[in-house]
């Protein structure tokens, strides 16, 4: 009750900062404060975060650091690291930090399955990047598909991207999710099945897509004349249900378990990551472990003032709950980062899309708005526009890399002054009278000018972080990764929902089952849909008659 009291103190207490704060401008604090950049500014495991373009002052962020004192951050990060079952509506330990050997000090007896599994991880990944592991024509692999979706697909997906200067030219990495066949059949249609190794990634092995797609996979080999004994040497599985992927025909010993206190969408650093261990190598791998480890340690021993992922999810709550912020933007300026805003959907969305606390009754408050994004200067050249010139503001994190893999080093020098500027131009904004002054600048007519001025405007004061870091190598991807979960977890505390469950995500899956049914005939399902629903069932019926 103590907690309840103190929380809702502070939540008004940020009510009245936002009253104090409704004509803030944060140029004007940038001009008239010169330590404001330094002080905001925080650095941990290899990455910066500036959170100066905020609209904050030491007052508010004061304020919004009680908020995560008063609902406990602190203690129930230390909670979930010590493996107390944080996932309440399961009944179940959030454990994934464990997978990169972080603990809140209390010794942990999954850590002994940890280590046997990464062991014969090592040794999967060895065997196939030595070409020990053959095909049915005894040939080595030269290419390796991940079947799998969700957690299994987006985590290893982005990885690979990300680091894919460190891959090997004589192996390919493909991944596959949709249960669309042309996903699978797209990526296959180059491929040799005798030198394709194909890891089936489903914690379940009952999940629709990657059964769908795994069964097509084993018949793409089938017919291509690998024999049925032989399969083995072309199927590898990553499962919570060990039995269940050894009955869909992947011998045992290239089976590697998972285990239910590992959520899908935090199991990329599981042997979810055996796709990754083979590709890029283990070495790659552990070094990704070790940067989210290191972002682990800091998330539960840095003062909630210096907390980088603290600061981040207080910032989100702070525009979410009290700006009227419906979405986030993450513009990462690496096109090896491509896929980090889809990974930061799943991560952020599933987690934190709830309308109940954790004690069921309905929030009073936003909970995840949408999170969206896109690479580089793309983006710069379409939804830019809205960000500077909309109605709506969204907040903005920019990602970016200060050095790059690629050889052309004077080329990247213009992504990061494009990524530089945007942060600027969020907040600085162009004013009438300026937009004025540049158009008479270029000798334009008064008249015109007077007229064009307004569509030149744009008001500015729009917030934004940015995270940078050396070069982008798999420690301080690890760690960019682990900063949002920590993020999101953080955010989920402060709002009291649980951010470890998703239920959501299985209604219309059942739906779907009676959907599929229905097209096969099943009477009994057709009565379970709607009209809107059958319609659309006679349509797909009609279409696919001839």
């Amino acid at each position: 009750m103590m907690r309840q009291t103190a929380a809702a103190e502070a939540w008004r207490a940020l009510e009245q900062e936002r009253v104090r704060l409704g004509s803030f401008r944060m140029a004007e604090a940038s001009r008239t404060d010169p330590s404001r950049t330094a002080r905001y500014r925080c650095k941990a495991a290899g990455l910066m975060l500036d959170y100066s373009r905020n609209r904050i002052d030491d007052a508010a962020l004061s304020a919004l650091c009680a908020l995560a004192r008063a609902t406990g951050v602190p203690e129930r990060l230390r909670a979930q690291f010590d493996g107390e079952p944080v996932n309440h509506t399961e009944g179940r330990a959030a454990l994934h930090t464990l997978l990169r050997g972080s603990t809140a000090g209390r010794p942990l007896s999954q850590s002994a399955d940890i280590r046997a599994m990464r062991a014969r991880m090592d040794a999967i990944a060895q065997r196939v990047r030595s070409g020990d592991w053959q095909g049915w024509r005894g040939g080595r692999i030269r290419a390796v598909v991940n079947i799998g979706i969700g957690g299994s697909h987006l985590g290893p997906c982005l990885v690979a991207d990300a680091l894919g200067h460190l891959r090997p030219r004589d192996l390919e990495m493909h991944f596959v999710s949709n249960v669309d066949p042309r996903d699978l059949e797209d990526t296959l249609a180059g491929l040799d099945p005798a030198s394709t190794l194909f890891v089936i990634a489903s914690k379940t092995f009952g999940t629709l897509e990657t059964l769908q797609n795994a069964s097509a996979a084993r018949a793409w080999l089938l017919a291509a004349g690998c024999p049925p004994d032989d399969l083995y040497r072309h199927l590898a599985g990553v499962s919570a249900n060990v039995a269940g992927a050894v009955e869909f025909g992947i011998d045992a010993a290239n089976v590697l378990p998972m285990w239910d206190w590992v959520g899908g969408r935090y199991s990329l650093w599981s042997a979810i990551g055996l796709s990754l261990a083979i590709g890029l190598g283990m070495d790659a791998f552990e070094a990704l472990l070790l940067g989210a480890h290191r972002m682990d340690i800091h998330a539960l021993d840095a003062p909630l003032e210096h907390n980088m992922p603290a600061l981040l999810a207080l910032l989100s709550v702070w525009y979410r709950d009290f700006w009227d912020a419906g979405t986030h933007a993450v513009l990462p300026y690496d096109q090896g980062l491509a896929r980090l805003p889809d990974y930061l959907q799943q991560l952020v969305m599933e987690s934190n899309g709830k309308s109940v606390d954790r004690e069921g009754l309905p929030l009073l408050r936003g909970s995840s708005g949408v999170l969206w994004g896109g690479a580089g200067t793309n983006g710069q050249h379409s939804f830019h526009q809205m960000l500077h010139q909309g109605n709506s503001m969204v907040p903005v994190d920019f990602v970016l890399p200060l050095v790059t893999h690629a050889a052309n080093r004077s080329q990247h020098a213009y992504l990061v002054a494009n990524g530089i500027a945007q942060a600027q131009a969020l907040m600085q904004g162009r004013s009438l009278a300026q937009a004025r002054a540049e158009l008479d600048a270029r000798g334009m007519a008064s008249a015109e000018a007077e007229l064009l001025a307004p569509h030149l405007v744009m008001s500015g004061n729009r917030p934004s972080n940015t995270i940078t870091m050396h070069r982008l190598d798999p420690e301080t991807l690890g760690a960019l990764l682990a900063l949002y979960e920590h993020r999101t977890a953080v955010e989920g505390i402060l709002w009291n929902i649980n951010s470890f469950d998703q239920f959501g995500v299985e209604l219309g899956k059942r739906i779907g089952e009676s959907v599929h049914l229905a097209m096969c005939g099943d009477a009994v399902a057709a009565r379970s849909l709607d009209e809107a629903a059958l319609a659309l069932l006679a349509d797909w019926t009609a279409a696919n008659a001839s």
